[in-house]
């Protein structure tokens, strides 16, 4: 395929595209002048994705929780060298996450981007498992869960999404528990990469000031030649009800105030592209109208000591799940709770001020803008909503075309008591 070139004159950026024969799809925005280049290899695989049918194969599989997680970790091994010592050779910062959805791996450098881009090319497409570096593996991982599991933040924030979801894999921990990464073998590892891994669900996002055409070269140069054609893999997530399954979670550990997330559930799913795009940021308006620092109810709670400086809200989701939180540190959540819930069973009109939306729009809009600034902004930024069939370059325009209208009508789909759950981690009552 040609190189294809998207343009925004709004913005002033342009966005370069070329598939290669492989199914990879590289994405480039040109920053002329920009001393820092960055690169962002991202896979269409998180750790939602425990149930699917492996390339190749036709009878479905549930892999262990915890193996995008621990994927990520180990295809940073190669025999005999170091990843990280290289790219640092190279004077380059390599890093990688996963989340729910996606599995990234980046670098940003001012020098030898090239060879920089050579080595994350080759060491993510070229994974070197054996029995003992996975048994290794396990050792390592399984500290990083607990240390985890000694944090009220995280307890707290994955108590409220098993309260919210009954079968969706959205509730369980990124980094699954150390029983289920006994699970994982190599074999099981090689399944889940070559499923996951394949460049047609692969997308490589650079931004700099560099050529695209010599970014083509050393990609072609450095990506493996096996491929063979991908279908579309075939995920299962579940049957999750549009009930929530519990309203109440709580628990003790050792800190000196309680904290919570308070959860809302949501049923309006199964979007993609645009549509999803444009709930996700009509949500987060909502969520900063009614809650940020600068609104009636945040102050009024603030004046009244029921909430500190951590307050806050957001929402985030996908095509097959969504929710938002408000969340916060608080000597009195349930008192907290009840007043979030008054505060949502008033009417749109009357809580949702239109002054509000002009300036928080006002805001989306300049906050977009200086963004566009930053290399590491636009490739991150473009990952996130790539898989969501969405193009950064579009996102301007979407951000200037929602209504007032718009935020009232996803307010009264979206914020219903039934939907509500809460999650609280309290200090604990008897210590020894």
């Amino acid at each position: 395929m040609d190189i294809k070139i998207y343009e925004n004159n709004e913005i002033n950026e342009k966005l370069y595209f070329k598939e290669l024969d492989s199914g990879l799809k590289i994405y480039f925005f040109p920053k002329p002048g920009y001393t820092k280049k960055y690169a962002v290899f991202a896979t269409d695989y998180g750790s939602i994705d425990n149930v699917f049918i492996p390339i190749g194969e036709k009878e479905e599989i549930e892999v262990p929780e915890g193996i995008a997680h621990f994927l990520e970790h180990k295809l940073f091994e190669e025999p005999g060298e170091n990843i990280f010592d290289k790219f640092s050779d190279y004077g380059a910062d390599v890093n990688a996450y996963t989340n729910f959805n996606q599995t990234a791996y980046l670098f940003d450098t001012t020098d030898n981007f090239h060879k920089s881009l050579e080595t994350l090319v080759k060491f993510v497409q070229n994974p070197h498992f054996t029995d003992e570096n996975v048994e290794k593996e396990k050792g390592i991982i399984g500290q990083e869960i607990n240390m985890y599991r000694d944090n009220a933040n995280w307890r707290v924030f994955f108590n409220a999404l098993n309260a919210m979801y009954s079968e969706h894999p959205v509730k369980i921990d990124i980094a699954g528990t150390v029983e289920s990464i006994e699970e994982i073998d190599k074999e099981l590892l090689y399944k889940a990469y070559n499923t996951f891994y394949h460049p047609s669900n692969m997308v490589l996002v650079i931004s700099g000031d560099l050529s695209f055409d010599e970014i083509i070269k050393t990609v072609e140069k450095s990506e493996r030649k096996d491929y063979k054609k991908l279908e579309d893999i075939d995920r299962n997530y579940g049957n999750e009800s549009k009930d929530t399954k519990t309203k109440l979670v709580e628990e003790e550990m050792m800190i000196s105030t309680p904290i919570f997330y308070m959860g809302f559930k949501d049923n309006q799913l199964g979007l993609r592209g645009e549509e999803q795009v444009k709930k996700d940021l009509l949500t987060n308006m909502i969520l900063d109208m009614l809650f940020s620092s600068s609104s009636p109810f945040y102050n009024d709670l603030y004046d009244e000591g029921l909430i500190d400086s951590s307050f806050g809200a957001y929402y985030t989701g996908k095509e097959s799940y969504g929710h938002s939180l408000v969340v916060g540190q608080a000597k009195k959540p349930k008192v907290v709770y009840d007043r979030v819930l008054d505060l949502l069973n008033k009417s749109a009109e009357e809580i949702l001020v239109k002054d509000d939306f002009k300036r928080i729009k006002r805001n989306s809009i300049g906050e977009f803008l200086m963004g566009c600034n930053s290399v590491d902004f636009l490739a991150n930024n473009f990952v996130n909503l790539y898989f969501d069939g969405f193009l950064l370059i579009d996102y301007l325009e979407l951000l200037e075309s929602i209504e007032y209208s718009d935020v009232l009508s996803r307010f009264k789909e979206h914020f219903k008591e039934e939907n509500a759950v809460l999650s609280i981690i309290k200090p604990l009552t008897n210590i020894r």
